[in-house]
């Protein structure tokens, strides 16, 4: 079976937040519930000029989850494929999964009572789709679905056309 990975190029992330509104669509989330996010860190000083950082956290999708573990009605498992599922109909809204989590990408749904994750919209994914935050949204194109190795490889690509001057994303 294929394996998938999300990956975010966080140096090319200039904090459109296009993936928070391409999942909150997708995935019809409630008010506060942000399935990704994107927050900026800085500025920090380089070389005398003011540096923005944005970062983006979503699940991992992690080999060894710990939410899974943690889960007492295993309303979290993990699918052949490698994508990490929250099934919220088994959820009984303990919040044991927010606490193992090491990236604190599940959220609560005070209001449901249940825990909220990134699904890597495996329903988009069971159809030959790609999850909604990477199907071309990201005005800054540093969010990829895939094959990992593939992934990398494309990544290290466009950092290779960056550093030779390449300055056109069409050019990528």
């Amino acid at each position: 079976m294929k394996a998938y990975a999300l990956i975010i190029d966080h140096e090319s992330c200039w904090g459109c937040k296009t993936c928070e509104v391409a999942c909150k669509q997708e995935n019809l989330a409630p008010i506060g519930i942000k399935l990704i996010s994107v927050y900026e860190e800085g500025p920090k000083i380089v070389e005398g000029k003011p540096e923005f950082v944005f970062r983006v956290n979503v699940c991992r999708h992690c080999d060894e989850p710990e939410c899974v573990e943690a889960c007492p009605e295993e309303a979290i498992f993990k699918r052949d494929d490698g994508i990490v599922v929250l099934d919220q109909k088994k959820c009984v809204g303990c919040e044991l999964c927010l606490d193992a989590c090491p990236y604190h990408a599940i959220a609560f749904d005070a209001e449901e009572g249940i825990a909220q994750k990134c699904n890597l919209c495996y329903h988009r994914v069971d159809q030959g789709l790609i999850p909604a935050c990477a199907d071309n949204v990201c005005l800054a194109h540093c969010i990829y679905f895939g094959d990992p190795k593939e992934i990398q490889e494309q990544i290290s690509e466009r950092h290779r056309a960056w550093s030779n001057g390449a300055m056109d994303l069409n050019e990528l």
